[in-house]
């Protein structure tokens, strides 16, 4: 009988406007609401990444940080690239969207704004969505494995 090894894994917890990417085996947690992480995964390389963003769109004003959806995806696929990933290695997931924010007619759709950038900015760089959880009305807790792309997902209770 063969014994694998154990795989040693880096424990993080990604906060919001955070981003992270490791050749090494890591475990990724993060909490989210109406904010989106969007996890990014070298089928070759095996190799991942992970990015929690709070907002859309960068307006221009002051610096762009990855607390906006369209810096926060790009610098990933930045950080993905410099792995040595290339574009047409890599499969995304992408996760949360709840719509929590803003007036009871949820008039602020800041959730749904949120997966929209992403599919978009994914799509235009020619890189496939193969999974999702996102939308609905209760946040989740994720965790991601960036060696194997392993997402486990977690609906929290709605108080």
């Amino acid at each position: 009988m063969r014994i694998s090894p154990k795989v040693i894994l880096i424990e993080h917890f990604l906060y919001p406007s955070a981003i992270f990417a490791s050749y090494e085996p890591a475990r990724v947690q993060t909490i989210l609401g109406s904010c989106v992480a969007v996890c990014l995964y070298d089928t070759l390389l095996g190799v991942g990444g992970i990015n929690h963003f709070m907002l859309p769109c960068w307006t221009g004003q002051g610096m762009p940080s990855p607390k906006y959806g369209d810096i926060a995806i790009k610098k990933l696929i930045e950080k993905m690239s410099a792995f040595g990933s290339l574009k047409q290695n890599i499969v995304a997931k992408i996760f949360g969207g709840a719509e929590q924010l803003g007036r009871a007619d949820g008039s602020y759709n800041i959730g749904s704004r949120n997966v929209s950038v992403a599919e978009n900015i994914l799509a235009a760089e020619g890189i496939s969505i193969v999974a999702r959880s996102t939308g609905g009305v209760t946040g989740r807790n994720i965790v991601f494995y960036t060696h194997s792309n392993k997402v486990l997902v977690k609906a929290l209770k709605s108080t």
